[in-house]
Parts: C-alpha cells; structure tokens; sequence
C-alpha cells in the first residue's frame, strides 16, 4: 500500500483523500447524475466501489432495502473473486475471517451395505497451483460490507441511497441525461427530500446498470427476458448449527447416497456453522411452486436419510430456503436490439442475476457477478472521463454474455450429476472426475475474451506462454529492486482503471543499451507512446497507466540509477520517485520461466479488471501505439 505521497498521513491510509463529488456528497438523491445503479448486491455494489474511484463522476447506487444485508444466501467466493478483492484492497482481511476450503470429499454408498454412505474420494481443492489466493466460504453481507466500505473510503465518497424502489424507466432520444428512471420511496424507509413513503419521484441518468436480482425490473423495462428452461429438481438449503456424527462436517463434501437423494455440505466461517443443499427430488411439472413450502423438518429428515447411518440434529436455523433449479440467460446484457450494435450507444446494462440464473451449488453466482459488475463499471468511467470512445460500452455485452452461455452449460452438467442416483451412472467416478477435469472453471479462471477494441489476438504466443491474450494476469513472485522484499507482481494492480504495462526485460544488464532502454525512451518521449499521447497534461506521468518492469537479473545487479527515469516516475504534489515499478525476477521462482516469457523480453498489457489483452515484443512499438490509438479517445493537445 502506498501513502505519504501527498504528505503525511496519520490516520487509516485506505481512506482516500476526498475529491470531486466526494468534497460535498448530498445525502439526498440529486435529480441528475451520471450513472444510476440499481441494486445494492455483489453487481451493483463492485460497480458502485469502482466508480467511487473517479470523482468526477457523479453515481449513485440505490436498494429498495432500509439498510445492509445482515444475511446473504451466496457464500462461495472462488479464487478469482479473492484475486479481484486484492485489487480493491481486502483480500487478507476477508480472508482470515472466512472458512477456507482445501480439499472436498466425497461420499457415496457403501458397496457392501448401500443403506450406509462412505467416503470413496478426496481431492485438493487447487491441486494445479491456479492462484496464489484460496477458495473462502463466507457471507455475502460481509463481501457488500467490504465493498461499501471500499466506496466510502474512495475519492468519491459513495454511500447507497437506501430505501428507494425502482419502478421503471425509458430512454429518450435526445439530452445529456436520456435515461429517465421512476423511482419509489419504500415502505418503511421513511421520508426523504419531502417524498413521503410510497411517492415516486423521477430522477435523470447518462447511465443505468440494473443490478436488481432475478426478478429484475430494469431488465424488464429494456424488454429483455431470461429463456432458458427449468431442471424440475429441487433443493432444501439451510445454515445450521448441528450436533452430527458424519466425521467430515468441516470439509466441503459432495454426499449421494443410494436412494435418498444427495447434499452438497459446505462448512461456514466461524467453525461452527454450515451449509447444506438437500436434494428433495423431482418435482412435477404441475407442482406449481408447492415444493416451495416443504417445512424445514422435512429437509431435515430428508438429509439424515441421505446420511445414514450418521446422525444429525439441528440446534439452531440461521437461514433456510427451498429453490427449484433453473438456467436461464438473456439474449444480450444491455439495450441496444440485437443487430443494432454500433448503430446508438448502449444506456442501460444488466449485471448478475438479473442476466443469467443457474443453480447455487457451483458457487457462480456472486463470482460471476462480481466480474459482471466490474467490466462495465470502468468502461463506463473511461467513457464518462473521455478516455475512450463511446464503442468501448458494446463490449461489454458481447464479452459478459458468452459468460454467462459457458456457465449456465457447466452448471447443467454439475447439477444433474449432483441429482443422478451412483447406480444411474455409468462410471462410479463420474462426479469427482467431472470436479477435476473442470476445477479451472468453477475457480473462475477459464474466462477468455476474444479480440475486440479492448482485446488483441495471440499473435505470439512464443513471447508469454504464461500470460494468454484474453484471460487474466496470473501474478506470481518478484523481487522489488528498491528494497529487496518479495512481492507479488499483480497484487498492485489495484481497482483504480489505470491500464497496466508490464515490461519484462531482456537479458542485457540495466544500463546497457538494450530493447528494453529503447522501449522505455519511446515510451517517455514519443508522441506516439500511449504514456504521452493520452496521458492528460498537468497528470502525473502514470495516471493512466501503470508501466512496470521485470529484469531476468538478481536484484543485487539491479542499480536504481541504471534504471531507465520511465520506470522511476515522480508523482503525487511533491513529484517524489515512485520505486514500487522496479522488480526482478527471483532466482528461487523465476518469473521468466515459470510463466513462459521470453528471454528476450516482452509487453504485456493488462486491462483494468486483471485480463491480458495484448502481448508483444520489446520492439513492437507501431503494434502497441496502434492498440491504444483503438482503445483511447482524445489526444494529449485535445484534453
């Protein structure tokens, strides 16, 4: 973490300096704004998080809810979120909180009594090493909790206006503020600005994302639908505490047994608490809902059924639900009628639920809206800031949407395994195999985005096997030059909508003339460079973009002096070094080789949410040039 750059700071250093709106935020909901996000949950809250980055624009994030959710119904939060919430500053706090899943057991009838289950497998959880952070069970709340707290501490000073319905909305065809949202004062939430409750005041937009669950009136008011069908398979889950004899209530298990069904227990942080999805069967076409009422004593008695001959006795029911799987997702992620791409700009998105609905028991949903929520957020500062070109917003459906389509066809697959009694499966192994041979995605790492403005192609996979186009930086060990301590190399890529560039050196030594001392004074000095064509006048020099680099040396042969003034910006009022973008690589777990990137050296650039999206070598400068003329918008003379 970097303070004191701005002088020094006494107090908390994650509480960011106030700017912009954040100098005199209204608590009362203004008749105009920039973007309007409805709904407080995972999509709406990262989007409001990162937006309270840029001060200068005006958001504002209203729930039809009096305050914060005190019990959330996602708990998984796979290693690419963890990853995501090292960038907005938390992953270590949630981290300890949370229960930490290692390895997942599986249990299955025993061969010689099929009345009784054993335990036929375990598996690690990341046997392959994925990421450097681990797989959490924790609550929801506590995930909105951080990123409220993000977005209160950001420049902009974000709260959500809570107690504010939606009710619909429209597009106008002319104005700065075409989105027109109509909007209701909660019942219970009291009056606000002279609204009493149950009044509806209209409010104006730039912008809106609706972030506002399955049942999302946004969605409904762009005239999209979710389509999809339903599995016709139902499941009781509850939080429990629980006095129980099955030996593995503390590690996450996948338990079928012959003929009661089969549950998916997940232990929650705390040590005390956890989860279990009972399968209550098939349910009948023309059931119309009523496997909704099963009472929790017979979800219950189901899940000992499912146990035998292991016990278990509720003592207490922190939350319970019963749900009937679905896999829906809609045609596109924003409003523009399919086919009409390009022709008008995109006003109003959709994010989460309120986009794609699958199952809870592969862990996706708040994973994938959290990454939902994220990708259009900075796209939509860039283009409210005059990085980039309005064009930028059309990909954000085009790159969520596939997504969704791979998530909803794995989450088929698992959930009808899950459901599958072991004597319907042709191999015994089917549902452990399928856990391994599909780890990756669960853990939300088989994302890969195709070429678009944003996104180059492969087109030298030679330079950085490690780092493919399209999916997400892969951190891994270095060693900071200034101070010699290990660092992490993509653990400062924080949530601030800076474009990073990673330099990874040649082998000729700092100070010697090389293709890394020519990069880095083209990149200092050429009208050309991204750095000084789009950088704002007055900025300082990485504002936008964040240049780093890697030399293959020991950091013992690294001189500061040697090193290119690119690589060693001053910053902040004061213009002071920044020494935190010098690494080199360490001898013990070099970066080059276990990452794949050539010896003589590389570009890798990286998106503001984590994605890799071009790699090039050290003197590909007319290739890097031309990639970010496609990406920003105005020239340094024109901002």
């Amino acid at each position: 973490m970097q303070f004191h750059h701005h002088g020094y700071v006494s107090g908390d250093p994650r509480v960011q300096p106030a700017e912009g709106i954040g100098l005199d935020r209204s608590p009362e909901l203004p008749d105009e704004m920039d973007v309007l996000i409805v709904g407080a949950g995972p999509a709406g809250m990262i989007a409001a998080a990162q937006l309270a980055q840029f001060p200068g624009i005006s958001t504002r994030l209203i729930d039809r809810r009096p305050g914060r959710l005190a019990v959330g119904q996602a708990d998984g939060i796979q290693a690419r979120s963890v990853e995501t919430f090292q960038a907005f500053g938390f992953a270590n706090r949630i981290t300890e909180e949370a229960y930490r899943i290692t390895e997942m057991c599986f249990w299955k009838p025993d061969p010689e009594n099929p009345q009784n289950i054993v335990r036929s497998a375990r598996t690690p959880d990341d046997p392959h090493g994925m990421s450097e952070f681990p797989h959490l069970i924790v609550n929801q709340a506590r995930v909105l909790d951080y990123f409220a707290e993000y977005a209160r501490n950001a420049p902009g000073r974000l709260e959500p206006d809570w107690g504010w319905e939606f009710v619909t909305l429209r597009v106008e065809d002319e104005g700065d503020h075409p989105v027109v949202a109509t909007l209701r004062r909660a019942e219970g939430a009291g009056a606000s600005a002279g609204v009493a409750e149950g009044e509806e005041r209209t409010v104006r937009a730039r912008y809106a994302i609706g972030a506002d669950g399955a049942r999302s009136r946004v969605r409904e008011a762009i005239g999209r639908k979710l389509v999809g069908d339903q599995a016709f398979h139902a499941w009781g889950v509850m939080d429990v505490l629980a006095e129980t004899d099955f030996p593995d209530i503390r590690t996450k298990c996948a338990i079928q047994s012959h003929d009661g069904g089969s549950i998916l227990h997940i232990p929650r942080e705390g040590n005390h608490l956890f989860r279990m999805y009972v399968d209550l069967g098939e349910v009948p076409p023309d059931d119309n809902g009523r496997v909704r009422q099963t009472t929790q004593e017979e979800v219950e008695a189901r899940a000992n059924r499912i146990l035998h001959p292991y016990t278990l006795t509720v003592k207490n029911v922190a939350w319970r639900s019963v749900y009937e799987v679905g896999h829906r997702v809609t045609d596109k992620f924003d409003d523009v009628p399919a086919g009409e791409d390009g022709a008008r700009t995109p006003r109003v998105f959709i994010a989460g639920d309120a986009c794609h609905t699958h199952s809870a028991k592969a862990g996706q949903g708040m994973n994938v809206s959290m990454q939902d929520g994220w990708n259009i957020a900075w796209k939509l500062a860039h283009v409210l800031e005059g990085r980039a070109p309005e064009a930028l917003l059309d990909t954000y459906s085009a790159e969520r949407q596939q997504v969704a389509v791979n998530l909803i066809e794995f989450d088929k697959q698992w959930s009808t395994l899950m459901a599958a009694k072991p004597e319907e499966m042709e191999d015994p192994s089917a549902l452990e195999d399928f856990y391994m041979k599909t780890i990756e995605f669960p853990a939300g790492f088989m994302t890969q985005y195709g070429p678009s403005m944003i996104m180059g192609t492969d087109a030298h996979p030679q330079l950085a096997g490690g780092f493919p186009v399209g999916k997400r930086f892969k951190s891994h060990p270095v060693v900071r030059v200034c101070d010699a301590n290990p660092q992490h190399l993509g653990h400062h890529h924080r949530a601030d909508g800076r474009w990073r560039i990673y330099v990874f050196a040649d082998a000729a030594a700092p100070g010697e003339a090389s293709r890394t001392t020519d990069l880095a004074e083209w990149l200092a000095s050429s009208p050309d460079s991204p750095v000084v064509a789009f950088t704002p006048e007055g900025a300082d020099v990485d504002a936008w973009f964040d240049v780093k680099v890697v030399y293959q040396q020991d950091h013992t042969r690294v001189e500061t002096n040697d090193v290119p003034r690119l690589f060693l910006p001053k910053v902040g009022p004061f213009q002071i070094v920044d020494y935190e973008k010098v690494y080199a690589a360490d001898p013990a777990d070099d970066i080059f080789e276990a990452r794949e990137i050539s010896r003589d050296g590389a570009i890798v650039v990286v998106r503001p949410d984590h994605y890799v999206a071009q790699v090039l070598p050290l003197d590909a400068i007319d290739e890097l040039a031309a990639f970010f003329s496609g990406v920003f918008a105005a020239q340094r003379a024109a901002v």
